[in-house]
This record gives C-alpha cells, structure tokens and sequence, in this order.
C-alpha cells in the first residue's frame, strides 16, 4: 500500500514601503500592494485551489485527504482583504480530511537565532489555528522545512511528535524519502520526508514545455506513485499552494492536472491518500534519519544558503535578533508586532545573490531592483524601530553587541 500525503504551504509576507533613510514614519508595510498581492494571488490561486480541493474531498467521498499549513501573517491578511478564502478554508476544515499543520506565526528563522522567540511564535500560532478552526495542531513544520537533530529535540520538547523535514540525498544516502524515519535518540519522534522529485515535477516542472516528460499527464503521475509500493509507504508531496494557478499558471493545465489525479492515484486499490497524522500511524519506523545541519527544501543545495548565503543576509538577521531585549523590554505592542514582522523569512529571501540554476526562482519571488536594495530599505526600516526603543532599553541593545 501506498499512501499519498499531500501537504500545502500558505504564506504570503507583509512587504515592506520604500523607505529612505530620511523617511521618519513608523509605518513600514506597503499595505496597498501588499492588499493588491493578497487579493490578485486569490483569484489566481487560493481561491480556484481552494474550491477545486473542496470539490475533491466531496467527490470522492472523502478519500482524498491532505494536509495544510497557513502562517499566522497570511491568515491575518486573508481576514483583512480575502475573507472568501478564510471561509473556505473552514469549509475544508470542517470536511474532517483536512489537517493543520503547526509552524511559527510569522513565517521565521527564529530556532537560528531565540528560542523564547521560536517557542512563542509555535504557541501564538497554534492557538490561532485553534480559535479560527477548532483543531489544535500535532505536527510540526518549519519555516521553508529548515530542519536538524537538535531541532527536532527542542520541538519534541515542546510537545510535537511528527514533524516534516526534506529528504536530502546526501544524508539519506542509499535509503528512500518513501519510509517514516525518526531522529537520533528520539525513537518516539516520527519524520516525514519530503519526495523532492515528485513534488517538484508538479511545483517547478510541470509547464516547462522543454521537460522531457512534459506534458505531465494524471495518468503518468499516478503510475510513479503506484511504483513506490514494494519500495516504500510514503508519496510526499510538499509544496507551496501557489502552485496552483500562481506558479504554474492555469493556461499549463496544472488545475486540470490535480482534478485529474485523486481518481488516477485511486483506481489502484493499492494506493490511498492520508493526512500526515494518519500516516503517522498507519506505518512502522524504519530507522534514524541522522541531519547534522541544517536543511532545508530550498534550491538544489536542500541548505540555508538562500537566507544566509551572503553576508548582508548575516548581518540583517544578526541586527534583527539584537533588538530582542530591549523590544521585549519596552512593553510596547506595536513595536513587537512590527519587530516580528520584520523576521518573516521572505525579507532576507530578497537579499539572495545565488545564480545559476535557482536565479529564476528568486527573481520569481523578489519585489525589488536587485538584492542590494532589498537590504538597503530593510536596514532603514530597522535603524527607524531601533529609535522608537527607550532610552534605558537601548542599553540592553548595546550589552547584547558587547
């Protein structure tokens, strides 16, 4: 038997305003655009995506079964400017085939730099999901899958039991991404591997009329899932929900694609689709999955090198975390909100100068001119928020730098 596990990553940041370093406003988010983003993405994709996901769970009478995972700032922004996605996502919610997911609010690389902060943010969002939703999260993803040993430590810890991480090649070494793997010394702990093959033939392949196996057919696809049976449990398909209609645009075919699928993948009695709890549970361990460092699903090297990969990325994100003291010192709301803002992963994603076989990706993905510029207005805005600190917190700012 071969389950299927479906998993989709909503998220979208709050970009920043153009801002100068003679621009004394504390107003630092471009709500306009980030209003236009929020609202253009949603009829591309969220609300299509949403809508024919439902339909599926429906048509097949709840046999296909998925997962999701929706930052605290997306679902923030939805309340604001797409209620019409928030009110179908309860739908999917309420079917009982639909399973949320536990990540850090604002869509961080907090584990790097403060615990307090990364266990703070996991609980501000699981209540979050709970209030809206009425499901209190089991599994654990990271940030952009960023994954290690110790993480998997600290989350265990703090109560979760299944956590998603990728399937690198050069740690699995001869093993496959299609088992359930725990981490050292935590036997208790369950790992889910992202399949990176599969789930980037539909997320980055699939309308690249010069990919070999282009046009990607449902049939085709199904028959690569039906031949992990005999080699393995899992198909995990990871991947970001602007795959649908946003990534791969509705003119590829992919919304066809995916309606196609389920009923494909079904015909064999062999195959099922699962929630990430349920495949949790329908399948034994099959060993340590030993992940020294860090990983993550991004770009061909699975690192952090598309968030740390230069040294202006370094220092925004050492800046950032400094602040932390005195930003929890000031018993300041609003400037807490707009510190936390300010980590969401995207900011320093814009920064990356990787080229080669990734350079389209990041350019997919970036609002500015060049990665210079993204860190240019970034360090104004958080010299800005470092002024509006009080004096007698500013020192806790300075000891943190000694």
């Amino acid at each position: 038997m071969a389950s299927v596990c479906f998993y989709f990553q909503f998220h979208q940041p709050y970009r920043l305003r153009p801002y100068s370093v003679f621009d004394r406003g504390t107003d630092y988010f471009d709500h306009e655009r980030n209003a236009a983003l929020c609202r253009k993405v949603a009829q591309k994709c969220y609300l299509p995506a949403c809508r024919l996901l439902l339909d599926l769970v429906q048509r097949h009478e709840g046999r296909f079964r998925f997962s999701i995972s929706l930052s605290g700032i997306i679902l923030e922004q939805f309340e604001r400017y797409c209620p019409e996605v928030l009110d179908l996502l309860r739908q999917l919610s309420g079917t009982g085939c639909v399973e949320l997911l536990a990540e850090t609010y604002h869509h961080t690389l907090a584990f790097l730099y403060s615990r307090t902060e990364f266990a703070e943010q996991v609980r501000m969002h699981s209540d979050r999901i709970a209030e809206l939703f009425g499901q209190t999260p089991k599994v654990f993803r990271n940030t952009e899958l960023v994954y290690n040993n110790e993480l998997a430590h600290f989350v265990a810890e703090m109560g979760y039991e299944t956590i998603l991480c990728e399937g690198v090649d050069r740690l699995l070494g001869f093993r496959t991404p299609a088992l359930i793997y725990h981490p050292p010394k935590l036997p208790h702990v369950k790992l889910l591997l992202k399949n990176y093959r599969l789930s980037d033939d539909i997320a980055f392949r699939f309308g690249n009329r010069n990919w070999p196996e282009w046009p990607l057919t449902a049939e085709r696809f199904a028959e690569w899932i039906d031949q992990v049976n005999g080699h393995g449990d899992l198909v995990n398909l990871f991947m970001d929900v602007e795959t649908l209609g946003e990534h791969q645009w509705a003119d590829t075919g992919i919304f066809e694609f995916v309606k196609a699928l389920p009923g494909r993948v079904l015909q064999s009695a062999r195959n099922e689709f699962r929630t990430i709890s349920e495949a949790v549970i329908a399948y034994p361990v099959d060993g340590a999955y030993d992940v020294p460092e860090l990983t993550s699903w991004a770009d061909t090297e699975r690192d952090l090198s598309a968030w740390l990969g230069n040294p202006m990325q370094s220092n925004a994100l050492a800046e950032l975390y400094r602040l932390e003291r005195a930003v929890r010192a000031s018993g300041d709301e609003a400037l807490l909100t707009d510190w936390r803002r300010l980590q969401t992963s995207d900011h320093v994603y814009y920064m990356c100068t990787k080229s080669f076989a990734d350079a389209d990706v990041h350019r997919y993905f970036n609002p500015y001119e060049s990665p210079y510029d993204s860190y240019i207005n970034f360090m104004n805005v958080l010299d800005n928020l470092r002024s509006r600190l009080p004096v007698k917190n500013a020192a806790l700012q300075d000891r943190a730098s000694a």
